[in-house]
């Protein structure tokens, strides 16, 4: 069976995508933050047939992710693909009202968390010759927004870093695919704006916005297609959003 590696698969997209994989017959390694959803959501996995490794660590320490790939058996070191999901916003105050620390959180989690993952597994593609990275950005990262400076910055990084990646990735045999979402209605604005309900919930009323199953279902397309074939980059949005501002609510 082929295997995946999930950053990020404790919920929305992540958990979908992990869910989508374990019904196509894909062994997966989940990671995340929180060791209980890890273990909840491993086992539920394991009833597709599969095996299923959650590794619990911080995309955001560069040690424990050094240590957590280079810690895998041989056999879950022949992994197939690298689904770089985890990242978040916080806060959409105008940047000279910005908070660091969450600028910190996002940069570290977003830019950093994104290439310590991919520097720890790409050796073990290249040395197979083959494999497919998939970075989740966002139309964030194709048009900047008010209140959205330093995501906005991150997620235009992953847009960069994923051109960059193919040029470096091709010679290698490894195809990498940048996915950019539109408004996905997840735990996404709840971490934005901190638990705040109402704020939480505006940016996805009046309107259907995307869910998390239909990123995973276009990150499985991108992963299913054959070894010649290569998307480089897909941009998904609900039909009443034109862009990172323009959204027709009803």
């Amino acid at each position: 069976m082929p295997t995946t590696l999930i950053t990020g698969a404790t919920s929305g997209i992540g958990e979908a995508t992990a869910r989508t994989f374990a019904a196509e017959g894909w062994n997966l390694i989940i990671t995340g933050r929180r060791q209980e959803r890890l273990d909840t959501l491993a086992e539920d996995l394991r009833k597709e047939g599969v095996d299923v490794l959650p590794l619990c660590f911080d995309i955001q320490d560069k040690d424990h992710v050094t240590a957590a790939i280079e810690g895998l058996s041989d056999e879950w070191k022949t992994i197939d693909v690298l689904i770089n999901n985890a990242g978040l916003a916080l806060g959409k105050s105008p940047i000279q009202d910005g908070d660091v620390d969450d600028w910190d959180t996002m940069i570290d989690t977003n830019v950093k968390g994104l290439l310590y993952v991919s520097r720890a597994v790409m050796p073990l593609l290249i040395e197979r010759g083959k494999g497919h990275i998939i970075n989740l950005c966002s139309i964030a990262g194709k048009e900047a927004y008010k209140g959205g400076a330093v995501y906005n910055a991150t997620k235009f990084a992953v847009d960069a870093l994923s051109k960059a990646m193919r040029i470096d990735m091709v010679e290698h045999g490894i195809k990498v695919t940048n996915i950019c979402p539109g408004n996905v209605e997840t735990e996404f604005s709840q971490v934005r704006f901190k638990g705040d309900p109402d704020k939480a919930k505006a940016p996805y009323e009046g309107y259907d916005p995307l869910i998390a199953q239909d990123i995973a279902d276009v990150i499985w397309f991108c992963a299913s297609r054959p070894e010649h074939v290569n998307i480089n980059d897909i941009v998904v949005m609900p039909t009443a959003q034109a862009n990172t501002v323009h959204i027709h609510r009803k």
